[in-house]
């Protein structure tokens, strides 16, 4: 009989139950606050999306690999982390009227996502150009397909390009170690900022409170914090140790 019940266990009837306990719910028009009253030529998105309480693919998950489910199973989910919004409610989102005349919208993306953040990114009133970053996160995810180890951030463009123009020398691919569940890289604002550091900047479903950009989302901390890159911490770092040394000479030769 205890056979028979292993026999009838699923890598998604144990997810089901987790996903019940786990799973983050906010709904856009109660939780989210008005989108500011100004106009941006920069809008740079981080959109929450919601991949329907899929669940990552791997061996974990396979009958005949984990016989009876014994072992621990993969389980992971975006709306395990944050609050998912459905891209029926993002649409919904007024972000036209905040977009000036001559507009850029940034916005990431994933490869499951591709389709939809197109289709977003024309009901808030613009047109896909082209893939603006490719962030390679140097570790790979499990995929049903190969593993996944890449986001992207998609260019639209309203209107015509937000002059003047700044940096022409941001390159596409940005190569960075994944940290967190959901953080991105600074090099990409960064590098956003560099090719357009004289317009009016906006960040949604901001994390972060960027000097030179204004922010809308649920987990902006009060204080401006300065954009700094990992090539730049690193430098600094490099710079300190330096020091360091210098200093640990001097008191050597000052026992001398």
């Amino acid at each position: 009989m205890l056979q028979v019940e292993k026999n009838d266990i699923t890598a998604y009837s144990i997810y089901n139950v987790e996903q019940k306990k786990r799973t983050k719910i906010n709904p856009l028009e109660d939780i989210y606050p008005a989108l500011p009253h100004k106009q941006y030529q920069v809008i740079y998105a981080d959109p929450p999306w919601d991949y329907g309480g899929k669940m990552q693919y791997d061996k974990t998950t396979i009958k005949d690999e984990n016989i009876g489910f014994e072992k621990k199973i993969f389980l992971s989910s975006a709306s395990f982390k944050y609050p998912t919004v459905k891209l029926k409610q993002l649409k919904e989102l007024d972000v036209n009227s905040i977009a000036a005349d001559d507009c850029i919208l940034f916005m990431w993306t994933t490869g499951p996502q591709m389709a939809n953040s197109i289709e977003l990114g024309q009901a808030w009133g613009f047109e896909y150009k082209t893939i603006a970053f490719v962030w390679d996160k140097m570790v790979h995810n499990p995929g049903r397909y190969t593993l996944s180890q890449t986001e992207f951030v998609l260019a639209f463009k309203k209107g015509k390009f937000p002059q003047p123009r700044g940096a022409r020398n941001v390159r596409q691919m940005v190569s960075i170690h994944r940290g967190e569940h959901s953080v991105k890289p600074v090099e990409i604002i960064d590098g956003i900022t560099r090719m357009f550091p004289e317009q009016d900047k906006i960040e949604l479903f901001a994390r972060n409170n960027y000097i030179g950009w204004d922010n809308w989302g649920l987990e902006i901390p009060d204080e401006k914090i300065d954009i700094k890159t990992a090539g730049e911490l690193d430098k600094k770092m490099r710079g300190n140790k330096k020091t360091e040394c210098i200093q640990q000479e001097l008191i050597f030769e000052d026992e001398q």
